[in-house]
């Protein structure tokens, strides 16, 4: 699996706002864990599901099944 981690960078001179490191990029943990139902990442679409992968660092690589099946394993448990 490759990082997600970037380094942040200056936006028209200024800093972003955000903690900054010379060069090193951080993750920052989501404050909520994603509540939709499978049949929310059976029809969602592929902006929202790069988005949502993103957000919680994993890896947004393949086609639109392959990203929602492991959307699914990732955020959904079974009861």
């Amino acid at each position: 699996m490759e990082s997600v981690a970037r380094p942040l960078g200056k936006v028209g001179g200024a800093t972003n706002g955000k903690h900054e490191r010379e060069g090193c990029g951080y993750f920052q943990m989501p404050l909520h864990y994603p509540r939709y139902t499978q049949s929310d990442y059976e029809s969602m679409p592929e902006w929202k599901l790069n988005c949502l992968l993103t957000q919680y660092g994993l890896p947004v690589t393949g086609d639109v099944d392959h990203k929602r099946k492991f959307a699914m394993g990732a955020f959904l448990w079974p009861h």
